[in-house]
């Protein structure tokens, strides 16, 4: 596999994870549905078309923004309130609250992910040898 092909399918894995972890945050009861299987299904369809629209943007000139931090979480929120849109309607009383919401909260993940992640997780090493040392 070339390494162009590589980095798309990390860039898949991060871009699924992270507008999953925001939908489930999002959503209307998610913690007290933590087991749900419909919160489930609907956070893992956001995650699915927000990696998959990441990957495809990878082929355009804006793939330029995901070596940049802020202009990262910037589309990766953008592409999180899209793939929220398709995939489900909004359950809150004022149409697009919770696609917004959960795409400003999966732009939050994919900024503190770029901290502390970067450099192969250089600070969360640091924290874990200064407390457990």
């Amino acid at each position: 596999m070339s390494s162009e092909w590589k980095r798309r399918l990390r860039l898949f894995i991060q871009r699924f994870w992270q507008p999953t972890s925001a939908c489930m945050t999002c959503m209307p009861g998610s913690w007290g549905n933590i087991m749900s299987l419909a919160h489930w299904t609907i956070a893992l369809h956001t995650g699915l078309l927000t990696g998959l629209l990441a990957v495809l943007l990878t082929f355009t000139p804006a793939r330029r923004f995901y070596g940049h931090r802020y202009g990262n979480a910037l589309l990766v929120g953008l592409l999180t309130a899209i793939g929220d849109a398709y995939a489900h309607e909004s359950h809150y009383r004022i149409p697009y609250v919770e696609h917004i919401l959960t795409g400003a909260i999966s732009a939050l993940i994919t900024l503190a992910a770029s901290y502390l992640f970067e450099d192969r997780a250089r600070r969360v090493r640091a924290a874990w040898a200064r407390v457990f040392g």
